[in-house]
């Protein structure tokens, strides 16, 4: 098992516990966490050890929910976008789905549209449970990034 996989088994359940303390909703909580490990595995190298490595989790955890809340904010405001602006704004977004890579879309797609866990996702790919979240939340990220530049 990776190291990095170790830190994930071990810290993942606390820093999950964690924020869905700040936003009393599981799901959301379980979509955050697997953003802070991604944001944890991409920057590792800037762990400088002055802290313990679970209140470095929080920290990232808190940021990317502080984050989060803001995008919510802004998502709620173009819920009020006229049917039409919306069914294009979801007609561009499954375009974007199409067009990432095949394990990006079949991830994204067996977890948004299939609602499976990320352990199930996990099975199916035989891969790693930190696997499958960092694999949902780029996918995520790449459509965000896409439908950002396009407006």
């Amino acid at each position: 098992m990776d190291t990095f996989d170790v830190i994930f088994t071990t810290y993942s359940p606390f820093v999950f516990r964690y924020l869905r303390s700040l936003c009393g909703d599981a799901a959301v909580a379980e979509e955050l966490t697997a953003e802070t490990f991604y944001r944890a595995y991409t920057h590792f190298d800037s762990f400088r050890g002055d802290s313990k490595l679970e209140t470095w989790l929080c920290a990232i955890a808190k940021n990317a929910y502080l984050k989060d809340s803001g995008a919510a904010r802004a998502r709620s405001a173009r819920t009020r976008l006229s049917p039409c602006r919306r069914r294009l704004t979801s007609s561009s977004a499954f375009r974007y789905v199409h067009e990432l890579g095949a394990q990006y879309k079949e991830v994204f797609l067996l977890r948004t549209l299939g609602e499976l866990s990320f352990r199930d996702i996990a099975d199916i790919f035989g891969k790693s449970e930190s696997w499958a979240k960092v694999t949902y939340f780029r996918a995520k990220n790449k459509i965000i990034e896409r439908m950002e530049g396009s407006t």
